[in-house]
């Protein structure tokens, strides 16, 4: 099953559930007990798919990136935080700062886990019980920001409004039967930067899942975005950045393709 996250012509926002090019109005909640309805989905504007009250992001997950990064594969799973507030709509535009300006904003297309119910300790046996589902993320990153003016954390170079765009659905768990064998390609203005395998990804899904909710409980809809694969554009020769008038696409097979405008910060 795919949900998507809409608002309708009122201005309403609810969850459906989509299949064969139709959506379907739901009832209830989608991280509780919910029931699909009969009732077509008055879909006027498609939402990220999730108000997630955490974003855990993990750095240097495939073994690729970590080479073209110049990094050392790491032998525990790197985590940073974005601000959920930086969270953004398929469709709506990525923003370049221009207050806190920056001309090194970089594209990276992830496979993004979506919690579906509270979880502290889980072995990566367990792991996969506690996800609701999958979506498409892109973890835009100010480079400047990240690497020179961060003050050594990645935090302030990656929580920029708008630079989390996720979508276009949920792809419940039983439609991704394992989420590290499948494609991503991220694209940008229409040429291929990343066409990978979340198989290179070095700590799987699972592992992350039991490693995040170690001593530490992670609550329902809190995204895991897992890494990206190698391609950014900060790895290019001379580095690809991100401008106004550039369209981002992120596909992730089984779930569906994130498409976001950029333009700069008004």
């Amino acid at each position: 099953m795919r949900i998507v996250r809409y608002q309708d012509r009122s201005g309403v926002v609810s969850y459906g559930e989509q299949a064969a090019g139709a959506v379907r109005r739901i009832e209830g909640d989608v991280l509780g007990a919910f029931r699909i309805t009969s009732e077509p989905a008055d879909v006027a504007k498609v939402l990220a798919p999730i108000v997630p009250p955490a974003i855990l992001c993990i750095g240097l997950n495939y073994r690729k990136h970590a080479d073209e990064s110049g990094s050392p594969p790491p032998s525990f799973p790197v985590l940073f935080i974005k601000n959920p507030a930086c969270v953004q709509n398929p469709g709506d535009y990525i923003e370049i700062p221009t207050f806190l300006a920056s001309d090194s904003v970089d594209y990276e297309g992830e496979l993004c886990v979506i919690v579906g119910k509270r979880c502290k300790n889980v072995t990566e046996a367990q792991a996969l019980d506690y996800v609701l589902g999958y979506t498409c993320g892109n973890d835009v990153s100010a480079r400047d920001w990240q690497r020179q003016k961060g003050g050594s954390q990645w935090c302030r170079g990656k929580s920029f409004d708008t630079f989390a765009p996720l979508g276009p659905c949920i792809a419940l768990k039983d439609e991704i039967p394992d989420p590290n064998k499948l494609r991503l390609k991220t694209t940008v203005s229409g040429e291929v930067m990343q066409d990978w395998s979340t198989e290179d990804m070095i700590f799987s899904v699972p592992k992350l899942v039991s490693f995040l909710s170690g001593s530490t409980t992670l609550l329902p809809g809190t995204v895991i975005m897992t890494g990206t694969p190698h391609g950014v554009g900060m790895g290019k020769n001379p580095p690809r950045w991100l401008r106004p008038g550039d369209t981002v696409s992120v596909e992730i097979e089984g779930i569906g393709v994130l498409t976001n405008p950029v333009v700069n910060e008004p």
